[in-house]
């Protein structure tokens, strides 16, 4: 067999000359605290439900799933309640593709989407796969952002579409409602909210949603990923007022959602009141590690999420591949000379502080 062209023999668009697909170390290691998982398994009780749901509904898969996701659009605004209705919920595989559908139906050639970094890393390829223009503005030294700063950023590049992420990633800080509040009330631009973290967050209830009535400009967005531990799932969700789901309905694919995907993440919400217990111990956890690392004599951000940014090092790659020589992955991002990582079981975290006191004293 004659062997195939290489990538530079394709006639690739031209921004996607030399780039590489996005993804985090998938390693075979006993303690993974890189993604920002959920380390706790759905239970025995959940797994079976979820199998018996499957089951009873497998004789209908040789047909097309529900397209507009109405019995899980329907669950999705009764967790989130503050009056939602399944007209302000929008559903996606993951987090992920509701961004490339807000880009899709608010971005594209001639606008430009605005972020405050260090923040996510995909937003950039969000941009890039919808033709959208990327453009940044630096945080505060402590990693957080005021609306004068959000609002200067928005009025010099002429946003469109503006991100505050909060918790944010990688730093875990949050964005206090005031703020988001108050860039609301200065710009008519598309303001998205990514709560991936949210609760995680030490104030839960402080969410945007509380701002939907008030902001026809607002979107929410949320994934079942990390608080429903579902992120093999694959299902991240909005919510805004109806005519920007509308809006979202009109750039997804068809049956974009897959009935399997629908059905497993109905169950997640029914069990939504045992997931969010675990959510609760991984909150104590985050907490025990903002006061463990710096006993280690490391310093660490303050977060919100579930997971800490520590360091800095001043060859952090050294302190990465020393962890993972000890069977710990962390995760190599953000900031330079920090590092990240994610809550874990007990055990896991515990390996953790153990393998980072002896690569500490390695290098000092």
């Amino acid at each position: 067999m004659r062997p195939g062209p290489t990538l530079a023999d394709l006639p690739l668009r031209p921004e996607l000359v030399g780039e590489e697909p996005y993804g985090a170390p998938q390693l075979d290691v006993p303690v993974c605290l890189n993604v920002n998982e959920n380390p706790f398994p759905p239970s025995a009780e959940i797994a079976a439900d979820m199998a018996a749901t499957l089951t009873a509904a497998a004789t209908g898969f040789n047909r097309y799933p529900d397209r507009e996701a109405t019995a899980l659009r329907a669950a999705l605004a009764e967790y989130l309640g503050h009056g939602l209705t399944i007209d302000n919920i929008w559903a996606a595989n993951g987090s992920n593709e509701v961004m490339t559908h807000v880009l899709g139906a608010f971005g594209g050639p001639g606008r430009t989407v605005l972020s405050f970094t260090p923040t996510y890393s995909m937003y950039p390829e969000y941009a890039r796969n919808t033709h959208t223009g990327y453009v940044t503005a630096p945080r505060r030294e402590d990693f957080t952002l005021t609306a004068e700063l959000v609002l200067s950023a928005i009025d010099e590049h002429d946003a469109d579409v503006v991100i505050i992420t909060t918790p944010n990633n990688p730093t875990g800080t949050r964005t206090p409602l005031a703020v988001t509040e108050a860039v609301l009330a200065g710009t008519d631009a598309i303001v998205v909210v990514d709560e991936a973290y949210q609760e995680f967050s030490k104030h839960p209830e402080d969410t945007a949603l509380t701002l939907l009535p008030r902001f026809g400009n607002l979107i929410v967005s949320r994934t079942m990923s990390k608080a429903f531990a579902l992120a093999g799932g694959r299902v991240g969700y909005l919510a805004a007022a109806p005519a920007i789901v509308d809006a979202c309905r009109i750039v997804r694919l068809p049956y974009h959602l897959s009935a399997q995907t629908q059905l497993v993440a109905e169950v997640a919400l029914r069990h939504a009141a045992f997931l969010l217990g675990q959510v609760d111990q991984l909150r104590r956890t985050r907490d025990e590690m903002l006061v463990r690392l710096p006993r280690l004599g490391v310093d660490v951000i303050d977060s919100d999420a579930n997971f800490c940014l520590f360091g800095p090092f001043t060859d952090r790659h050294d302190v990465w591949q020393r962890l993972l020589d000890r069977g710990v992955l962390i995760r190599e991002t953000g900031p330079a000379g920090w590092l990240r990582v994610s809550a874990g079981t007990p055990e896991e975290t515990e390996t953790f502080y153990t393998a980072l006191a002896e690569v500490l004293e390695e290098i000092r």
